[in-house]
């Protein structure tokens, strides 16, 4: 069952936790003080729970060839845009504007959940997820991850996996 901090109990949660709950998924909620100067969100999230960072994932928007993509890649390393491309048939990919990427899932950067978005993006898992029990993802705003299945995580994405990260 989720576990919810009585903070995400009385705002009744994010997008992400809400779709969460609603599929009847499995997951933990994971809050920690956001640091505004630390260099990388996700490195913070991990340092902050104490998980490996080949266990949390980032989320990113690229422009593939004009549409919007999500690309969902360990925050220790980078997202291989041409691999990303390639996974959604795409020739050419380029990270997405900031801004475009945030009105469109809406979601703050470095908050961007792969889940809950306000339009649903093709998403692409990179396929080292798979070979955990479970891996975090934000959960929709910064200091706040999710722990889920990387299948359950695909399934209510959509996502297709593949190896679009670089260690």
């Amino acid at each position: 069952m989720a576990k919810k901090s009585k903070k995400q109990q009385q705002s009744g949660g994010t997008p992400a936790t809400v779709a969460l709950s609603a599929a009847g998924v499995e997951f933990t909620v994971h809050a920690y003080d956001h640091d505004p100067s630390h260099p990388s969100y996700g490195e913070e999230a991990a340092e902050a729970m104490g998980v490996s960072p080949d266990r949390v994932f980032k989320t990113l928007v690229a422009d593939v060839d004009g549409n919007l993509v999500v690309g969902v890649v360990p925050v220790a390393g980078t997202l291989d845009l041409k691999a990303l491309a390639s996974a959604v048939g795409g020739k050419r990919a380029a990270m997405a504007d900031p801004a475009l990427a945030e009105r469109t899932t809406g979601y703050v950067r470095g908050g961007i959940s792969p889940l809950g978005q306000r339009k649903r993006l093709p998403t692409v898992l990179d396929d080292s997820a798979l070979t955990h029990a479970t891996i975090c993802v934000s959960a929709g705003r910064r200091g706040l991850e999710v722990e889920l299945a990387p299948d359950d995580l695909a399934e209510l994405t959509g996502a297709v996996s593949a190896p679009i990260g670089r260690g």
